[in-house]
């Protein structure tokens, strides 16, 4: 039996987990270190597997590559929902699909946003360049400070309430706005609601934390880009589809807004010739929020087991149990 370990850019798989039961149960492993070219080449590159191990959604397992996968009879995912995974057409096949809980990396993603936030405050990203290319203060932006400037947290669940939090402790204004958000809600996190166009209109700092979902598709869009200060930032490391990535590329040219420190993106890995990549007033990060040590432990070692208890007949976290109906 061969089992295929998905979209390990890091090189990390093998070394954050224990595989070797899988070894002894004679399964062979494949890791797939970089993403594949196309869902063509998924295909023929994943035809021969019985298993496969899905990081995240790097990989897109959508109805049509499951159905050209004619082995494929079992998928661990890591984390809890995989927007990309198409399980209805997993489940249409009697393939079982487990996932894992915890270890999503909410400290991580939280933590992530404030660097980006404070690199993009101090044009960091500019500034480091700069050095290694011998300059010194030329081409950099004068910096920001936080204190006392209002920030705008889009989202105020696990991820947004932290960032809220941080920039409490930064002496900053935090407001706050979401389709479903409460005053009270707000208040617990130190916040103030607001619209949402009172938020891009007044915030100095905008970072985006809601899920995507068909609902926040396009949540940010070119008439919110245009409200927001010239002198404003944004951060998104929630997911690159929430935002407008056509609208978001236009203001940015158009100096709308004064930089914007990404993480996520329509597109991932992100292509060499994005225009993204060529823009001086943008941070770019290769969707770290997630990546440390910690979260890689605990999603590849419950990969392992979620694994062994099917190649043992007893498959466990089964989030399509009609799958396993005969």
């Amino acid at each position: 039996m061969k089992l295929a370990i998905l979209d390990d850019y890091s090189r990390v798989a093998l070394a954050s987990a224990d595989w070797e039961g899988i070894r002894r149960r004679g399964v062979e492993i494949t890791v797939f270190e970089t993403a594949f070219a196309s869902a063509d080449d998924a295909a023929a590159k994943l035809a021969p597997f019985e298993i496969v191990n899905l990081l995240r959604e790097r990989t897109h397992f959508t109805r049509a590559l499951i159905e050209r996968l004619p082995n494929l009879r079992f998928i661990a995912m890591t984390g809890r929902r995989a927007p990309s995974l198409d399980i209805a057409a997993a489940t249409g096949r009697r393939i079982p699909v487990s996932n894992t809980h915890g270890g999503e990396g909410g400290a991580s993603t939280a933590e992530m946003a404030w660097a980006l936030l404070l690199a993009a405050a101090r044009d960091l990203t500019n500034a480091e360049r700069g050095m290694r290319a011998g300059r010194w203060h030329e081409g950099v932006r004068v910096g920001t400070v936080l204190e006392g400037r209002r920030l705008g947290v889009i989202g105020l669940g696990r991820l947004g309430s932290r960032v809220a939090g941080y920039g409490k402790a930064f002496g900053m204004e935090v407001v706050a706005w979401s389709q479903n958000l409460t005053p009270e809600r707000a208040a617990e996190c130190g916040a103030r609601l607001v619209s949402k166009e009172e938020l891009f209109s007044t915030s100095d700092f905008i970072s985006v934390h809601v899920v995507l979902s068909d609902r926040t598709r396009g949540l940010v869009g070119a008439a919110d880009f245009a409200r927001m200060k010239p002198t404003a930032v944004l951060v998104n490391t929630s997911r690159g589809p929430v935002l407008d990535e056509a609208a978001l590329i236009a203001a940015v040219e158009q100096r709308k807004l004064a930089h914007a420190a990404l993480d996520v993106y329509s597109r991932e890995p992100l292509p060499l010739d994005h225009p993204l990549r060529r823009m001086e007033n943008v941070t770019l990060s290769p969707h770290l929020g997630y990546l440390n040590t910690d979260v890689f432990g605990h999603f590849y070692g419950e990969s392992v087991k979620n694994i062994e208890a099917w190649l043992d007949g007893k498959p466990i976290n089964v989030v399509n149990p009609e799958a396993l109906q005969k």
